[in-house]
């Protein structure tokens, strides 16, 4: 009986579940809650993380952790690796991790603008 309790009380606090991005617009409010103002994102194919880019040039990598989003801004050097429809970054943050996107075919478009990173 207990664990059913702890389940319910745990569904209405809203922990655990697989909390993925729905789209595009709700990259887009994440980003704009960090007061970045991206004109381009891309959202992983499986809605585990995001990737946006301003006006200026500069980039917020949006990911999932636990039941939340967080976000950081890129900074050159970029830690990241292009394989394919795959692209892997990294903050050099070391709580924030590396992540991997599937961006599909935008992910050779998204890696070249990220060099162009200074």
């Amino acid at each position: 009986m207990s664990v059913l309790a702890l389940a319910g009380l745990a569904h209405v606090l809203k922990l655990g579940g697989d909390v993925r991005l729905s789209g595009r617009d709700e990259a887009l409010r994440l980003a704009a809650e960090q007061g970045f103002d991206a004109q381009d994102i891309a959202v992983d194919r499986a809605g585990m993380a995001a990737l946006a880019r301003d006006a200026t040039g500069r980039f917020l990598l949006i990911r999932r952790h636990g039941v939340h989003f967080v976000a950081r801004q890129l900074v050159h050097p970029i830690d990241g690796r292009l394989d394919q429809r795959y692209l892997t970054l990294g903050t050099g943050e070391r709580s924030f991790g590396r992540i991997t996107l599937d961006l599909g075919d935008d992910a050779a478009v998204w890696a070249a603008s990220l060099r162009r990173l200074t």
